[in-house]
């Protein structure tokens, strides 16, 4: 299997965020070879339906082996492993929250996996920590850098 470069966004407001952060890290240096990581950001919980904590949010570069579908069962197991519990409420507080923004150049719609991440244009949360690793990374639908969108993005949400 050939090794694709991917991109992740990791969200987590519940807990000790900071641990939640650094275990979700070690388990995907079990999973891959990670080659970049962004800062760390403090965000406000996006179009949420309950009150809840503020969101450390970062994203990271990863090199990884195998499909797309199976990256996406091990994030998976690792939220499962580091306390999420999924539910029918939308944007809901948790433990951790890791999303496949970009999986190389691919385009995938399939009920489980869309990739890129249908969102994530429009989610400062996720383009601010990307454009620290990737600000030249193109979006494959868009055909825009990384840069590029959050610009737009910044200019949308004034």
């Amino acid at each position: 299997m050939n090794c694709s470069k991917v991109y992740l966004s990791v969200g987590t407001n519940l807990g000790n965020r900071e641990n939640n952060i650094s275990n979700c890290i070690d388990y995907l240096e079990k999973i891959s070879e990670i080659k970049n990581i962004s800062k760390i950001y403090e965000t406000v919980p996006y179009k949420v339906q309950i009150e809840q904590s503020n969101f450390l949010n970062l994203a990271l570069e990863i090199n990884f082996f195998e499909s797309a579908e199976n990256l996406l069962i091990e994030i998976n197991k690792i939220e499962k492993e580091l306390g999420r519990v999924r539910s029918s409420i939308r944007n809901e507080p948790r433990e951790i929250d890791i999303d496949i923004i970009f999986f190389g150049n691919q385009i995938i719609n399939k009920k489980d996996l869309v990739v890129p991440h249908p969102r994530f244009r429009e989610r400062l949360f996720v383009l601010e920590p990307l454009n620290d690793i990737a600000p030249n990374f193109l979006d494959p639908i868009t055909n825009k850098t990384i840069n590029q969108l959050l610009i737009n993005a910044q200019n949308s949400s004034n």
